[in-house]
This record gives C-alpha cells, sequence and structure tokens, in this order.
C-alpha cells in the first residue's frame, strides 16, 4: 500500500509541476486567471472497463483512459500506452503534454492521451488483440480522424494499431486508416514513422551543440534507456561521429570512455530494450547520469535529475527524450550553472509530427517517401528549437518554460477566438 500511494504521489507531482509551469507560461504572456482554469485539466475524460476472454476460459476485466486535453485547435492527437502502472492522473499529465507539443510544433492539433492498466508482457497475442479491439469498442464514440486520433505509447506497436484500426473501421463500416497513426506501411503507415522520435532528438541535439560552440563529431554521449528512442538514438548519434561512451537500462547500464560497440548492443538486446543481463561489470542508472561527458540523454523514465543530483551532473546538454526526467527544481539548479537543457515536449516532438504527416497522407490517400518525411521533419523540428531557444533570450527564462510558453500560447489563442474565455 506505502509503495502504491508513493506512486500516486509521484505521479500527482508530474500532473502538479505540469499545471505549475503551465501557470507561468500564461502569466508571462499576460492572460488570466480564467484562461488557466480552462488548460490546467483536460476538457474531456473518459474511464472504461473492458471485460476480455482469456486463452484460459476466465474472463478478465480492465480499466482504460482516454483523456482530451483542448479541442479548440482541432482534433485530439495522442498515444495509447499498456503499463502496469498507468493511472489516471499520468494520463491527464500526457495529454496536457502533446497539446504543449502540437502547439510548439505548430500542428493542427490538440493533446490527447490513452491508457489500459494491464502487463502485455503476461499476456498472449490473442489476448493482446481481444484487449486491444475491446477498449476501440468502449471509447469509439469519442474518437475519430475527425475528434482524436491515437498512437502508439509505451508497449503498443504497429501491430496494436492495426488491430484498433480494423475494429473501428468495422464499427463505423467503412475503411478508416485516417483514425490512428504509426500503423504497418501496408495499411496506410507513414515512412520513417518507427524512427520519428529519435530522429526529432538527433536535430535537436545537433541544434544544441551549435548553440554550445561542440562538434557532434567526438562528442562524448551519455543515454539513459535503451527503448524505442533511445536505440535508435545511439545508432543515429554513433554513426554521426559522436562517441556513445554509456548507455542503459532499467536493471543498469555499460561504460567505455571509448566509446561502446552499438550495433552490437542492438543486436543482443531483447524486445523489451533490456541487454545489461549480458555484462558483468554494470554501472547503476544513478552513476551513469553523474558521468563525465559532453551530452546527456535521460530516455528513460520520470524524475531522474532531481534537485539531489542535478549538481552532479557534468554534461553542458542535456537533452530529455523521455517524458518529465528533470524536475523543476533541478531545471532551475542546470540552467543557474550554464547547461543547455533542452526539455521534453520539444525534444521528443518528432513522434506526433511524423504522425501528423501520416494522418495528412492518409487523407489525402497520397504517400511520402522517407527522403521526404525527414527532411518536412527537420523542417519543423530546427524551426521549433530555434523558436523556444530566442523566446529563452528575450524573457530571460529557461527552455522549459519558454518552451510551454510557446506550447501553450496557441491553445489560448484559439480558445480566445472561440469565444470559451
Amino acid at each position: 500500500m506505502a509503495k502504491e500511494q508513493k506512486k500516486e504521489k509521484e505521479s500527482l507531482n508530474l500532473f502538479y509541476s505540469t499545471q505549475t509551469v503551465i501557470r507561468e507560461a500564461l502569466t508571462k504572456l499576460g492572460y488570466n486567471d480564467e484562461m488557466f482554469e480552462l488548460l490546467k485539466e483536460p476538457i474531456r475524460m473518459l474511464t472504461v472497463r473492458i471485460p476480455v476472454r482469456m486463452d484460459d476460459g476466465s474472463v478478465k476485466v480492465f480499466t482504460g483512459y482516454r483523456s482530451q486535453h483542448n479541442d479548440a485547435v482541432g482534433p485530439t492527437k495522442g498515444g495509447v500506452r499498456f503499463h502496469p502502472e498507468v493511472d489516471e492522473e499520468e494520463v491527464k499529465a500526457l495529454s496536457i503534454w502533446m497539446s504543449l507539443k502540437c502547439g510548439i510544433t505548430n500542428l493542427p492539433y490538440g493533446g490527447g492521451k490513452g491508457g489500459i492498466i494491464c502487463d502485455p508482457r503476461q499476456m498472449s497475442m490473442r489476448e493482446l488483440e481481444r484487449l486491444s479491439r475491446g477498449y476501440v469498442r468502449a471509447i469509439s464514440q469519442i474518437v475519430g480522424p475527425t475528434k482524436d486520433i491515437p498512437a502508439p505509447d509505451v508497449y503498443t506497436n504497429s501491430q496494436i494499431m492495426a488491430w484498433m484500426m480494423d475494429e473501428y473501421s468495422r464499427l463505423r463500416e467503412f475503411d478508416s486508416p485516417g483514425f490512428i497513426t504509426g500503423k504497418p506501411i501496408v495499411l496506410g503507415g507513414s515512412q520513417g514513422r518507427e524512427t520519428a522520435t529519435a530522429k526529432g532528438v538527433t536535430i535537436c541535439i545537433n541544434e544544441a551543440v551549435k548553440k554550445k560552440g561542440i562538434e557532434l563529431k567526438g562528442a562524448r554521449v551519455v543515454i539513459q534507456g535503451f527503448g524505442n528512442a533511445g536505440s535508435y538514438l545511439a545508432k543515429f548519434l554513433h554513426d554521426a561521429g559522436a562517441k556513445v561512451i554509456a548507455v542503459s537500462d532499467v536493471y543498469g547500464g555499460v561504460y567505455d570512455p571509448n566509446g561502446l560497440d552499438i550495433d552490437y548492443l542492438l543486436d543482443r538486446r531483447d524486445s523489451f530494450g533490456t541487454f545489461s543481463k549480458l555484462f558483468t561489470n554494470t554501472i547503476t542508472n544513478k552513476e551513469l547520469l553523474e558521468l563525465d561527458c559532453d551530452i546527456l540523454v535521460p530516455a528513460a523514465i520520470s524524475n531522474q535529475i532531481t534537485a539531489e543530483n542535478a549538481a552532479n551532473i557534468k554534461a553542458s546538454i542535456v537533452v530529455e527524450a523521455a517524458n518529465g526526467p528533470t524536475t523543476l527544481e533541478a531545471t532551475k539548479i542546470l540552467t543557474e550553472r550554464g547547461v543547455l537543457l533542452v526539455p521534453d515536449i520539444l525534444a521528443s516532438a518528432g513522434g506526433v509530427t511524423v504522425s501528423y504527416f501520416e494522418w495528412v497522407q492518409n487523407n489525402q490517400g497520397y504517400y511520402w517517401s522517407e527522403e521526404e518525411v525527414h527532411e518536412k521533419l527537420a523542417n519543423v523540428m530546427i524551426r521549433s528549437f530555434e523558436t523556444i531557444y530566442q523566446t529563452a533570450q528575450t524573457h530571460q527564462v529557461d527552455m522549459r518554460l519558454a518552451a510551454y510558453m510557446v506550447g501553450i500560447k496557441k491553445i489560448a489563442e484559439a480558445s480566445s477566438f472561440r469565444g470559451w474565455v
């Protein structure tokens, strides 16, 4: 019970810290308390119960959520995660972050997020299919290509998106590829979607090193996390000539000051991104964060850089590929020390950007090459980085607050024009 209370407290902190920065951003932009009252919580939150016939014949009932933060700009957009620790507050906070990401990248969306409390690692493919289809049936009234467009997230993938699209198409009685993104290419998925988040982070790192006057070639990089974002990122940076000196999974990390063999690690990891059990002399995730390096990328879980260890971070650039890896107190400490912090809602916006490209291609029925997708993604990410960097300089604020100011402005303006506030 104590563990559950602690988890809930951390999740609430994530939600309330998000609200704290939104209030500050709106105040800086000159908005009143009424706008904050509208934007501090999702406009719509649905909780569903999904009965699933398990392979042993029993019926298990799962709890799922769909949060829609604000649809003043356009339909809401955001992933669906399958995880044993999904909870309502986390889903709410993540839907707000999606609104901010869409504002930063200037996409015609508000933020959405979904989740189901389950452990997909303990479920068969048949059980996962029944759960995926049951979730779509439960939320079908509030989602769709012009209402709310789901996507993959933690422990969900293109296969799960395919099942969800098929179920939605059956319910609506017509093929609806634009209902969901992150689909297999053959079902209307976009080229470059799988690597999009890591590509976006790589582009942000490229821009950050220019600001700091560092060469990416030969720069020492530490990456915490080796899932979808972390592993692709390690490969992209390694191929660009950077020296990836440490990476980790949930159990620990490996470190080599001369640079790691990234291709070897990619080859040996399992489907959940774990590899550290193959090695005897590993380091802890705490030690990994404090290694001497030029660029640190937290790409795992939230609350990793805190007031306790922020003074020990030796990197001159921190780029957040995970959701909320740095607390507000740590953000202040790092900024005062002259560390360039690229916040999560900017750095990891590549995923939603290419999801938007997929939706556009589905609506047009015309599909782009991988080169076109990468070129368009680079344009969006570079423009977004520059806007936030300049906002931080102009208003003399840290990069996180600058990102929130840029991200929330579009939704606030749209809500105002609609006469909501």
